[in-house]
């Protein structure tokens, strides 16, 4: 399982890291997506992806994986507004308008990437032991 940990980090944090990178070279492309009412969406394009870049590094080494992963479910949830925006405004990401068939997917993938932070954060939610 632990080998399983280090490959899922490893992958993720680099898709994360160029992500991150992503923000930097298309920021337009983001700037877009961000929801009016938080202002300066460059911003918080370029914030965002200062944050990807570093928690996908934090989750490549394993003495930074937890607190990396465990901060990435917040972070998964806090730019889901962005998902959200873009659903209920039908703004264009690259161009292209989403069916509400790509926004359910968007939010399966978006679920499913809070699913394996979570994981890798290995936080136990055992509420009681059996013995």
């Amino acid at each position: 399982m632990k080998l399983c940990r280090i490959f899922v980090g490893l992958i993720l944090g680099i898709l994360l890291i160029r992500i991150g990178i992503h923000h930097f070279t298309n920021p337009d492309t983001y700037d877009r997506i961000v929801p009016d009412y938080l202002g300066a969406p460059r911003f918080w394009t370029l914030s965002s992806g200062c944050i990807e870049i570093i928690l996908g590094t934090g989750l490549i080494f394993n003495r930074s994986r937890k607190i990396a992963s465990r901060a990435l479910v917040i972070f998964f949830i806090a730019v889901y507004l962005a998902n959200i925006n873009m659903w209920i405004n039908d703004v264009p990401f690259s161009g292209t308008h989403l069916t509400s068939r790509g926004h359910v997917v968007r939010l399966i993938i978006q679920l499913v990437l809070i699913a394996i932070a979570f994981n890798l954060s290995e936080i136990n939610l055992r509420l009681s032991k059996k013995r």
